[in-house]
């Protein structure tokens, strides 16, 4: 699996892949993530590319005091191949270039294969409560 950042020519896939993945909701339009994605911080939006087909996504943020992690996505059909790791690796490492001190990520609470997953890379619960509040309805 080679890992570049995104292209235009991918975003069909890489939809697909996120919808596949059960990432796309209702109150997110993929296209409106991608357009916000290549607005800022376009080097931290990448994907898993292995013979052509988009396998692997992750969406990395900074904004100079912690990093955050989104759409880590691995085709079901590709995963326990590593492409998980190497993606959140990949990822890692250009944060700590731009100098985050710390990334934070956000896990359902009820989805306890991909807490065990982020759990074996060394992330550990924060015991925080996660808030949000939409500013731009997406629908």
């Amino acid at each position: 699996m080679q890992i570049e950042v995104f292209a235009e020519q991918h975003r069909q896939a890489l939809i697909a892949l996120w919808t596949e993945c059960g990432l796309v909701v209702p109150q997110n339009d993929p296209n409106k993530d991608i357009d916000r994605k290549l607005q800022v911080g376009a080097d931290l939006f990448l994907l898993g590319v292995l013979d052509g087909e988009v396998v692997a996504s992750v969406m990395g943020g900074y904004e100079g005091h912690r990093g955050w992690i989104n759409y880590l996505a691995v085709k079901p059909s590709h995963q326990r191949k590593g492409y998980g790791q190497a993606m959140m690796a990949a990822v890692e490492t250009r944060l700590r270039e731009k100098g985050c001190p710390k990334i934070n990520l956000q896990v359902r609470s009820t989805n306890t294969a991909v807490i065990a997953f982020y759990d074996a890379l060394g992330y550990g619960n924060d015991n925080v409560v996660g808030l949000g509040k939409r500013l731009e309805s997406d629908r």
